[in-house]
C-alpha cells in the first residue's frame, strides 16, 4: 500500500488515542492500528516478490486480511459494539462479491471463446495478413484503449492479453511489453467515459462531473496511452511472426454465436446500470445467463448437428472432417467457470478486505484529510494517482468523495485523470494488471512491469500537463 510509511510516519509521531464515535472507534493512533499497517506491510512485500519467492499471490493477502478484521472485531467486542464491525465488514465483502461475480462472467467467457477456437483463428487471422511483432503491440494496445472506453477495461485488457498469448505465446520478452501497453492503454481508455471505469463511474454518480463533461479528457487519455507505447515500441521486433504448422483451423460450432453474447452480455451490464441504476453485476450475471442457456441448446442439439455433418464428410469422402467429428465432445459450461484463473480472484478478496480493514480503522480518512487541507488540491490530485498504484484506486476515490474538498470541475477531472491512469504505474495498481500476470502465467510480472515504470510515469506527468493545459 502507497501509503504505508507515510501513515506510519504520522503514527509514530502521535499519541495513541481510542475515539469512539458514532459507533466507530479511531484506531489510526493504536496498537492495533500498528499491527494492521506491519501486517498488510509484510503481505505486501511477500506479493511482491511472488517472483522470487514462487508463492502465490493470494496467500499473504488472505492471512493478512483476516488478522486485520480479527483484530477490528476484537477490539469492537471490547467496547460493546461488535455489530458495528460486522455492519462494515459485510460491507467490504458485498464490494468484493461483486467484484469476483463480475469477473467469474468475463472469464468464464474467455475460456468459452478459447475453447471454441476464437484466438486461435484470430491469431492464424493475424498471421495470414504477414502482422509483425510491433504490430501487434499497436493493434492489442490501440484495440484497448478504444473498447475500454464503453466496456471494462479489465474484460478488454484479458481479451487483448489473449491475443497476444495466442499469436505469440513463446515470446517472453514481447509477452511482457505488450501486456503492460494494454494494462496502460486500458486504464487510460477507460478515464473519459463514465462506464470505462468504476472510479469515473463514482465520480459520475456524485454529481461532481457531468456525463458528457468527462469526453474532454480524451486527448490527455491518449497522451497517457501514447507516450509510454512509443518508447516501448522500439524495444518490440519488427520481425514477423512464427509461422503455423497447421492453418486449418475451425472455429467450433456456437463460437461466433459465444462472442456475440458477450458483447451483448456488456450492453446488459451497461444498461441496468446507466437505466436502472443498478450494479453492473447483475447485467453480467444475467449474461451468464445467456450463455447457460445457449450452452444446453449446444449441447441438446449435437447429436442432430454431428449426423448432419457426418453424412456431408461421407457423401465427400472427407477422412479428416470425420476425425474431427469423432473428436467432438458436448460443450461444458462448468468447465469454463472451473477454469478460471481462481489465484487472482482470491488475491482479489485478499486486496479489497485488507484495504477496506485499513480503511475502516481511519487510514484512508486521515490521508484524504491530510492531503486536501495542507496540499493545493491539484498536487493532492495528482499523488491521488500515484496512491492507486499501491492501494486499489477504488477506496482511494471513495475517500476523496466522502471528504468531498471544495474543488472545481477541472479538479473533480484531474482526479478521475489521476486515478484511472495511475495504477497503472504498477502491475498491481490496478484490476488490468493483477489479471494478466495471472493470465499470463509470470511472462508478465510486477519486476517486468516495474522496469518500464520510467516511461509510464512520463506518459502520466505529461497527461496531468496537457489536462492543466486544455481544460
Amino acid at each position: 500500500m502507497k501509503h504505508l510509511l507515510f501513515s506510519l510516519t504520522l503514527i509514530l509521531l502521535s499519541p495513541a488515542a481510542f475515539a469512539a464515535q458514532a459507533g466507530e472507534i479511531n484506531l489510526t493512533y493504536t496498537f492495533a492500528g500498528f499491527t494492521a499497517v506491519t501486517v498488510f506491510f509484510i503481505a505486501y512485500l511477500l506479493v511482491v516478490g511472488e517472483e522470487f519467492l514462487h508463492i502465490r499471490k493470494s496467500k499473504p493477502v488472505l492471512v493478512a486480511a483476516g488478522i486485520i478484521w480479527i483484530v477490528i472485531g476484537w477490539i469492537y467486542t471490547q467496547h460493546g459494539i461488535p455489530a458495528a464491525a460486522e455492519e462494515a465488514f459485510n460491507h467490504n465483502l458485498l464490494e468484493y462479491a461483486q467484484l469476483l461475480l463480475f469477473l467469474l462472467v468475463a472469464m468464464t467467457y474467455i475460456n468459452a471463446m478459447e475453447e471454441r477456437n476464437v484466438f486461435d483463428s484470430l491469431r492464424v487471422w493475424m498471421i495470414a495478413r504477414g502482422l509483425s511483432l510491433r504490430g501487434l503491440f499497436w493493434l492489442t494496445g490501440i484495440l484497448a484503449f478504444s473498447i475500454s472506453a464503453f466496456a471494462n477495461n479489465l474484460t478488454t485488457a484479458m481479451l487483448m492479453c489473449a491475443i497476444v498469448l495466442k499469436v505469440a505465446s513463446n515470446n517472453q520478452k514481447f509477452i511482457n511489453i505488450a501486456c503492460i501497453n494494454i494494462v496502460v492503454a486500458s486504464n487510460a481508455g477507460g478515464v473519459f467515459s463514465p462506464f470505462g471505469d468504476i472510479t469515473t463511474l463514482m465520480i459520475w454518480q456524485a454529481g461532481w462531473v457531468k456525463f458528457e463533461q468527462f469526453i474532454v479528457l480524451f486527448v490527455p487519455a491518449l497522451v497517457n496511452f501514447a507516450v509510454p507505447a512509443l518508447i516501448l515500441s522500439f524495444f518490440v521486433s519488427n520481425q514477423k511472426t512464427a509461422p503455423v504448422i497447421n492453418t486449418s483451423i475451425v472455429l467450433k460450432r456456437g463460437a461466433k454465436r459465444i462472442v456475440v453474447l458477450f458483447i451483448l452480455t456488456i450492453a446488459t451490464a451497461v444498461a441496468v446500470h446507466s437505466l436502472i441504476t443498478m450494479p453492473p453485476v447483475l447485467g453480467m450475471m444475467m449474461g451468464l445467463g445467456y450463455l447457460k442457456f445457449f450452452a444446453f441448446y449446444l449441447r441438446q442439439s449435437l447429436p442432430r448437428s454431428l449426423d448432419k455433418k457426418r453424412t456431408i464428410a461421407e457423401r465427400n469422402n472427407d477422412n479428416e472432417a470425420l476425425t474431427r467429428l469423432g473428436n467432438i465432445v458436448p460443450f461444458d459450461i462448468f468447465d469454463k467457470i472451473a477454469r478460471s484463473e481462481w489465484d487472482t480472484l482470491l488475491f482479489f478478496y485478499g486486496v479489497v478486505m485488507c484495504v477496506g480493514g485499513l480503511g475502516f480503522m481511519g487510514y484512508l480518512a486521515m490521508i484524504s484529510e491530510i492531503l486536501y487541507t495542507q496540499w493545493d488540491p491539484t498536487y493532492a490530485n495528482i499523488f491521488v494517482g500515484i496512491l492507486s498504484a499501491i492501494i486499489d484506486n477504488i477506496p482511494v476515490v471513495f475517500a476523496v468523495l466522502t471528504m468531498a474538498p471544495v474543488m472545481d470541475l477541472q479538479q473533480w477531472l484531474l482526479v478521475a485523470l489521476t486515478a484511472g491512469v495511475g495504477g497503472s504505474l504498477l502491475s498491481i495498481g490496478s484490476a488490468a494488471g493483477v489479471a494478466l500476470m495471472g493470465q499470463t502465467k509470470g511472462q508478465y510480472s510486477f519486476i517486468g512491469h516495474l522496469k518500464w515504470s520510467w516511461a509510464i510515469a512520463l506518459g502520466y506527468g505529461l497527461s496531468v500537463y496537457v489536462h492543466l493545459l486544455l481544460n
